[in-house]
């Protein structure tokens, strides 16, 4: 594995606004500690209020955290509007925060699949409209939405929760078209299984990860500093010609 002081440092990120959703825990805090240590100034969004201000409080005084219920659309516009108001509107947005619940197709109620829709995708499409008129004023910006290989490996155990992810990657390409115009650029970043710590304590048992060892290309397992070094790549201005793109970061899983 790359040792992290060897990662690579984006002159373009010092001083960049960005907003991350769902950053407090797993994948999500990976992501706003690697923009603060780019010199960024970051914005959390996250319904666990303990998790996130520690964070914020961890990382300095260019971190700021806002809570919110991702699945109430009102609460999510005001947490952006608070971030935007006290550290200025976000040219980079993440929209990372999801859910992985297993669950069985045959117990799937309409209430909880609205609820699953709400949670997986649609306040990445609300989150899109809240920030993208920032980033028209300041000539460009780029959104990086959170998708997953599960779907394309044909997983099973959680229909609602790979349609959803399903459906990111038609948003991220509709997007894309929409804000190109404005130099608005919309990528995936598709992770593989990722070794957050919720993963480790819920489903990775010793025969889950040698049966996925087997289906990767790579024999490590994916931390999370991966997909968020992916991540930066596409908020920087090396990836200044990339969208409407998936963005793969699962150790050539099959």
């Amino acid at each position: 594995m790359s040792d992290p002081d060897r990662f690579a440092r984006y002159a373009s990120l010092a001083d960049r606004t960005v907003v991350v959703t769902g950053g407090a825990s797993g994948i999500g805090a990976e992501i706003v500690t690697a923009f603060a240590a780019q010199g960024a100034r970051v914005g959390l969004v996250d319904l666990d209020a303990e998790a996130g201000q520690a964070l914020a409080d961890r990382l300095g005084d260019r971190v700021a955290f806002a809570r919110a219920d991702l699945r109430d659309i009102d609460a999510l516009r005001a947490a952006l509007a608070d971030l935007a108001a006290r550290q200025g509107p976000p040219t980079v947005l993440v929209n990372n925060a999801a859910r992985d619940d297993r669950h069985d197709w045959r117990d799937v109620t309409p209430e909880y699949w609205d609820e699953r829709m709400a949670t997986n995708l649609r306040h990445m499409f609300f989150a899109i409209q809240a920030t993208a008129p920032g980033m028209i004023a300041a000539g460009g910006g780029s959104i990086i939405n959170l998708g997953s290989n599960s779907w394309w490996e044909a997983s099973g155990n959680m229909p609602a929760y790979t349609t959803a992810k399903s459906a990111v990657h038609g948003l991220t390409r509709t997007m894309a078209r929409d804000l190109g115009s404005h130099r608005i650029r919309v990528n995936t970043v598709v992770p593989g299984w990722v070794m957050t710590e919720r993963q480790k304590a819920l489903w990775a048992t010793p025969e889950a990860l040698e049966k996925h060892r087997q289906r990767q290309c790579l024999p490590d397992l994916i931390p999370p500093v991966y997909i968020a070094r992916m991540v930066l790549f596409l908020a920087s201005d090396d990836a200044a010609m990339c969208t409407a793109q998936n963005f793969f970061v699962e150790a050539g899983s099959v």
